[in-house]
């Protein structure tokens, strides 16, 4: 599914443990895009389906959490721009949520891990996540557009707007 400037619509879920100290909820990428990498838990919205949608079942098949829609909330909007691989281009919805069923557990994709917030992983994330993680830990909204460098992992330029 695509939005109206043409860009692919995914989704990236974190969950939060408000108990102290307070943690979120994480995940090494076993394969695919970003393999290695730590981040939250999300994917591309599959066509007719609601991107809150995606990113219930998202965290089901990622991390074998499930989500009451109601306790899901949106807290950003992130475009990833990368001008020398356009194909990895996307518009990214950011959620978070404190309550949640089940446990964590390890799929073939995601290996999920707990990280206390004074801890974040950012050395083993994508450069992006140490700009718009601290702000929604926070309570905070973020809508930032991220420009890569040719590497695909450096980036050039960031606009954002926290609120």
């Amino acid at each position: 599914m695509e939005n109206e400037i043409g860009l692919p619509l995914y989704t990236l879920c974190v969950l939060v443990d408000e108990n102290l100290p307070k943690r979120v909820l994480l995940g090494t990428k076993r394969t695919g895009f970003g393999v290695g990498k730590i981040t939250g838990f999300g994917g591309r919205v599959e066509p007719g389906e609601t991107i809150k949608a995606a990113a219930l079942r998202e965290l089901w098949e990622e991390c074998a959490v499930r989500v009451d829609p109601v306790n899901l909330y949106q807290v950003g909007e992130l475009r990833f721009l990368f001008p020398d691989k356009p194909s990895w281009s996307q518009l990214v919805y950011l959620f978070l949520s404190s309550i949640w069923c089940d446990h964590p557990q390890p799929s073939d994709e995601m290996y999920p891990m707990w990280y206390r917030f004074d801890h974040l992983p950012f050395d083993q994330m994508w450069q992006d996540g140490a700009y718009w993680l601290p702000p929604i830990l926070a309570g905070r909204y973020v809508q930032a557009e991220f420009i890569f460098w040719r590497d695909g992992e450096s980036i050039l330029e960031v606009v954002m707007n926290v609120s």
